[in-house]
């Protein structure tokens, strides 16, 4: 592995701040360097900088085209001046508030280098000068008292470890008592820190001298194995899976892990369970969103007050009205949603689930049914508008969530305006979000679920729409009669195929077709392939934009035909970086690429999974600009974290999407991952074009790879316990 390179180094006096952004700390400096003619521009971030202050820096020197040569920073030090000169501008600058140009210049003549003892020590004789009354002086000693408080806590960070931007980060959540929360538990870091993760916090722990088998690390490491356990779908995990997971991570005797255990449960951090007979251990917040969505469900179960339907006569009109002829099982449904209060609807791809949705609320409508129609991601909720010509939001819109706190303004004491609650893709809903969704129901409204339960699971904990279907907690309809229309298509036929274990029919050669499998065998030949179809074949065959049209769906993230090796293939293909590029968190980002946030970002309205392109990179003021769906979003460079490459993601991550053209590589490489639902999810998200590349074996597997992984949840026993 090459080294990284060795870090330049900096010092001047801070003659200008051109740029100083107080929420991130990124600022642009001009400093008088010892040696140096001209002024040089230093970029990097400071969570306070002033004229007349001395900057000391590490980083590299780059040249830009526009502004020649700056030094780009990775950490920035900010002292006090230690020249008369200095000390007047720094005191002029505003920055210790009671303090100007004018009183700067008296202060530095009456009390010379002295000037900062007196106000720390001496305040008294301030009123010594000319103006400076009681009230003035007090300003002064408390604006200086603020400033050394954020330098002492900025200058610990860096004794640290931390970076300059993830120090502001901290300065600004915590405030003038960082250093003593930080001290007293670096593990919240962990928990209320966005970039900061365990290992960071655990290092930062250890230079502080926390020891190794301190309850504190053990606790921490704990819910941190949870936590990760929750980002692989569980809701909690079996004693004897947490305590080897737990000694694996912090390296300390089993006795000492179950100690901590019982802590974090008599804290009420945890809570002890049994998932089919086996002891558990379930993080809090996952605990209760269970227990709660079942008290939903069956809060919910309570008679509609919806306005009756006959059935016999509001079906054959609403076939007359849109001109459809529905299937027994799509009139089974039609029924009883006008008479159901809670209603799940599933089914794979072409089985009229759009349909059936569209005649419910055509019916409903005639009689004045308010609805509110969402889904999970914003994708979702837009073909939910488009197929129904109703509005749709996402779960998170609809909720009205508060962007400050991530909270939600919609909830039991402020439930939903509607009579019909209708939610789509609901396979994708974690085990939270469901629990959110449903509290804010009112009694009176009905729900209609739905979704295809042969899917992957939510990405988040939790199997929330499986569970509900299997605890025979409310009505299911389950739609299996393929259209003829849909069943012309072969990405459908070979979808309902793999669902069913059935290896799918592949076209002769030379017959046009929306389904193929390009057989390649080694690793390199797949990705070399892959690029190939992107970059020429498809674009030029169907005529479709190699960017914005195609998406490559990777089983996994790892390997040459994982969606980290083929973003990084297709970004060199389709829009190599350039000297306008900026390298953040192991991503290499220019104008034109193709990028998808992969957490909520509720400040600025786009969540996991949105899909955007790079429109501009402004490397002065250090920010990104990305449009999403014709919305334009900004992102200082320290938090592009929440941003990675999209030419090729993951299966897991299209869920809830569609694109015009699916590119799937499939290798026996991927063999941990092949599975029945994770290869249907995949064709699934294709409407005109999937294109499979790879070995006919590994299909093969994946086919016959039914097995799933077992998510740890109680939620089917406790909507089983609800059934009336």
């Amino acid at each position: 592995m090459s080294e990284a390179p060795e870090l330049d180094r900096l010092a001047g006096l801070v003659e200008r701040v051109t740029f100083h952004n107080e929420q991130n700390g990124f600022c642009v400096l001009r400093l008088k360097v010892k040696g140096e003619r001209e002024l040089i521009t230093l970029i990097g971030h400071a969570a306070v900088v002033s004229p007349g202050e001395y900057a000391s820096a590490a980083g590299h020197w780059v040249t830009d085209r526009e502004h020649g040569r700056q030094f780009r920073a990775t950490f920035v030090n900010i002292s006090p001046p230690n020249t008369l000169t200095g000390i007047e501008r720094y005191l002029g600058s505003g920055m210790v508030k009671g303090i100007g140009p004018v009183y700067a210049g008296k202060l530095v003549k009456s009390f010379g280098a002295a000037v900062f003892d007196v106000i720390e020590q001496a305040p008294q004789r301030l009123r010594e000068i000319p103006g400076i009354g009681e009230v003035r002086a007090r300003k002064i000693t408390s604006g200086w008292a603020d400033q050394k408080v954020i330098r002492g806590i900025m200058v610990f960070l860096h004794a640290h470890g931390v970076s300059t931007s993830r120090a502001v980060r901290i300065f600004r959540t915590y405030g003038h008592n960082a250093i003593d929360m930080v001290r007293e538990n670096p593990y919240r870091l962990a928990q209320d820190i966005r970039g900061i993760g365990f290992v960071s916090a655990d290092t930062i722990a250890q230079k502080i001298g926390i020891a190794r088998d301190s309850p504190l690390r053990a606790q921490a490491g704990i819910s941190y194995a949870l936590t990760e356990a929750s980002s692989q779908g569980h809701c909690g995990l079996p004693y004897a899976e947490l305590v080897p997971l737990a000694i694996k991570l912090l390296d300390i005797p089993a006795a000492i892990i179950e100690t901590a255990i019982a802590r974090e449960i008599a804290d009420a951090v945890l809570m002890p369970d049994t998932v089919a007979g086996q002891p558990c251990v379930f993080l809090a917040p996952l605990y209760y969103a269970e227990q709660s969505i079942a008290a939903q469900i069956k809060r919910l179960r309570i008679r509609t007050t919806l306005p009756a339907f006959d059935a016999d006569k509001a079906i054959p009109w609403v076939e007359q009205k849109l001109a459809i002829q529905l299937a027994d099982s799509q009139r089974r449904a039609v029924a009883l949603a006008l008479s159901a209060k809670l209603l799940v609807i599933t089914g794979g791809p072409g089985v009229g689930k759009t349909t059936l949705v569209n005649a419910i609320l055509t019916i409903m409508g005639v009689k004045g049914v308010k609805p509110l129609l969402c889904a999970p991601t914003g994708r979702a909720a837009k073909r939910l508008a488009e197929s129904t010509g109703l509005e749709a939001r996402t779960i998170h819109r609809l909720l009205e969530v508060n962007p400050i706190n991530g909270q939600f303004k919609r909830n039991a004491d402020h439930p939903l305006d509607c009579d019909l609650l209708v939610a789509d893709e609901c396979s994708m809903i974690d085990v939270p979000l469901a629990n959110q969704l449903l509290s804010a129901v009112a009694t009176s409204t009905a729900v209609i679920l739905v979704g295809d339960v042969d899917q992957l699971p939510s990405v988040g904990p939790g199997q929330f729409l499986a569970d509900l279907i299997d605890s025979g907690a409310v009505p299911v309809i389950r739609l299996t009669e393929v259209f003829r229309q849909a069943a012309s298509s072969r990405i459908v036929r070979s979808a309902h195929q793999i669902n069913h274990g059935i290896f799918p029919s592949l076209p002769a050669k030379g017959e046009a077709s929306d389904f193929y499998l390009i057989a390649a065998d080694e690793p390199e030949a797949i990705a070399r392939t892959v690029v190939d179809l992107v970059q020429t074949r498809l674009p030029r065959k169907f005529q479709v934009d190699p960017i914005r049209d195609i998406q490559v769906l990777c089983p996994m993230n790892r390997g040459l035909t994982g969606a980290r090796g083929i973003n990084l293939a297709l970004q060199a293909a389709l829009n190599p970086p350039g000297e306008h590029s900026v390298n953040k968190f192991g991503n290499c980002f220019s104008v034109g690429d193709k990028v998808m946030q992969i957490e909520n970002d509720y400040d600025r309205d786009v969540f996991n999974g949105d899909i955007g392109q790079v429109t501009d990179i402004d490397h002065d003021e250090e920010e990104l600009a990305v449009t999403f769906d014709g919305r334009l979003v900004a992102y200082p460079f320290g938090e592009l974290d929440e941003l990675v490459l999209s030419y090729a993601t993951t299966i897991h991550k299209s869920q809830g999407s569609e694109y015009p053209v699916v590119v799937i590589p499939i290798s026996t490489q991927h063999y941990m991952m092949l599975k029945r639902n994770l290869i249907y999810t995949g064709i699934t998200r294709g409407k005109t074009l999937v294109v499979l590349v790879g070995q006919k074996k590994a299909l093969a597997m994946a086919v016959k790879g039914r097995q799933v992984e077992r998510r740890w949840t109680r939620l089917k026993e406790r909507l089983a316990s609800t059934r009336p």
